[in-house]
């Protein structure tokens, strides 16, 4: 649709000038912020991938990101980065846990700290969106 300036509004249709500009902008916003989403998300798995502990580096390999949409009429995204191979490991990774020789094992923080930076970077890149 193209725009009308504001002197071409008659007055009967500022309520509905207002909607359709709303709803254009909640759009732009949403699509920004998709993008922002799967472009953090995939770099995200990356990073997780390469401070992963490797012995055979299959765990390592197995780090994807799945994209899950709610079916609303903004058709949100959802990124989940997750292990596809190992998924059993992470917790018992990134925890501590009991060996078999009745000690405990060494947590290895990999997840975690890429996790706080890529909610920081999300968080920044939606402020963003809503202001521009």
């Amino acid at each position: 649709m193209a725009k009308k300036s504001y002197s071409q509004i008659k007055p009967n249709d500022l309520s509905k000038a207002i909607h359709e500009s709303l709803i254009e902008y909640t759009e732009e916003v949403q699509q920004e912020i998709d993008e922002q989403a799967e472009k953090i998300s995939a770099a995200a798995a990356k990073k997780i991938s390469e401070s992963s502990p490797k012995r055979k580096g299959k765990y390592a390999k197995g780090w994807r990101v799945k994209k899950i949409s709610d079916g609303s009429r903004w058709h949100s995204l959802s990124y989940v980065v997750h292990n596809a191979t190992d998924y059993q490991l992470t917790h018992l990774l990134e925890n501590d846990h009991a060996l078999r020789n009745g000690g405990r094992s060494k947590p290895i923080k990999h997840i975690a700290p890429v996790e706080e930076t890529a909610v920081q970077e999300f968080m920044t890149a939606v402020e963003k969106a809503v202001r521009r």
